[in-house]
């Protein structure tokens, strides 16, 4: 380790003004009212559904709860098409619902599921496809729903990655029967912990929300065996905040972005996602790809030597999901199956970028990747 250079972490949350957040939380102290559908709940759920371009937005406490509560609602079961390659919790969700995970391998341009691989993993038990807008890179939406209307399969997204991301000026929410996000403080927009489930009409809304709110429709009446999922105001009204400064931070992640592609397109042996047309981007990751053989290192190999000059990417996704125990014995998540999503598990770091990033930081990660 190199003690005299800064920790540069894989990301850095982004907090609104402390002093603009302490109003609202004045504000919150005299209304006295704190969670359970507040004032502060219900104005972020309004506002976030103007600005991602969504028609019902259901805000919940995390970004788990939203994958688990869509399952309920649109009541699947049996087996559920979806990608080795993502966060434990698109997988975990269906598992807690009963429902068997079935892995199909990714489109190695794109990290996300391949459509060309789900039609050959459907079975009389299957009843949903379940892909994820890896990295946020939009998914071949429109193949994806051309397979789930021939064979009667709802689409639920894990759009976790995908906040304000757009194709051709369409969000990618509106795609598939629902949408998930998280807002980790991980990711580009972020309310601490927190999560949302995107639908397309008034009644499954309120569905959704009966759902996280333990199945309560009215005081006495409980209509299904819901769960607690419901976002608090404190942390609604940091969301209502964060929302004035994310385009802001959105602008200083793409121009890291473009600094990145600029300064490693030389190097031999690392490769990125082309930057695709057409999409507004929220550049939450920036991966890289290292071809061991070509670059001369392996990807653990850099990965470690960037920690000693205390630059810590993160290996975003590896092992695949596919790997785990509780998923390892079965058939799908055999590895001869699964080959573009093991190349890229096997091979990615995701660089570090956030809205604190400068110039002379990217500089010198890149230095350092160029003269390993």
């Amino acid at each position: 380790m190199h003690p005299e250079q800064k920790k540069i972490t894989v990301t850095v949350p982004l907090l609104p003004p402390l002093e603009e957040f302490t109003e609202y939380l004045k504000d919150i102290w005299e209304r006295k009212w704190i969670t359970n559908n507040g004032h502060y709940h219900q104005e972020l759920e309004k506002a976030l559904s103007d600005y991602l371009k969504v028609p019902y937005i259901s805000l919940f406490t995390n970004g788990t709860l939203p994958l688990m509560v869509a399952l309920q609602a649109l009541r699947i079961t049996g087996e559920v098409i979806t990608t080795p390659y993502s966060f434990v919790a698109t997988t975990h969700s269906l598992w807690w619902n009963g429902i068997k995970p079935v892995f199909v391998d990714v489109d190695p341009e794109t990290g996300n599921i391949d459509p060309e691989k789900i039609e050959a993993a459907i079975t009389s038990k299957t009843t949903a496809i379940m892909p994820v807008h890896v990295y946020g890179n939009p998914c071949d939406m429109a193949r994806i729903q051309q397979i789930g209307d021939t064979y009667g399969l709802k689409v639920i997204y894990d759009a976790a990655h995908a906040f304000g991301v757009e194709v051709n000026s369409r969000s990618v929410l509106e795609s598939g029967d629902m949408s998930t996000l998280s807002f980790h403080a991980t990711k580009t927009y972020n309310t601490i912990e927190g999560g949302a489930l995107i639908c397309r009409d008034e009644s499954m809304k309120r569905r959704i929300d009966y759902l996280k709110n333990f199945g309560f429709a009215d005081e006495t009446t409980v209509i299904a065996p819901g769960i607690n999922g419901k976002m608090d105001e404190i942390r609604s009204a940091y969301g209502l905040l964060e929302l004035k400064y994310v385009d802001q931070a959105i602008e200083v992640r793409k121009q890291i972005a473009e600094m990145y592609r600029e300064k490693l397109k030389e190097v031999a042996g690392i490769h990125y996602f082309k930057d695709f047309a057409g999409i507004k981007h929220n550049y939450s990751y920036f991966p890289i790809f290292v071809d061991a053989q070509r670059f001369g290192k392996s990807r653990d190999e850099l990965y470690h030597y960037l920690q000693e000059y205390n630059i810590f990417g993160r290996r975003y996704f590896y092992p695949l999901i596919s790997e785990f125990s509780t998923y390892k014995g079965l058939t799908s998540a055999a590895r001869e199956n699964l080959p573009n999503a093991h190349k890229l598990a096997d091979s990615v770091i995701c660089l570090p970028i956030s809205h604190e990033l400068n110039s002379e930081d990217v500089e010198h990660i890149c230095y350092l990747i160029k003269n390993y």
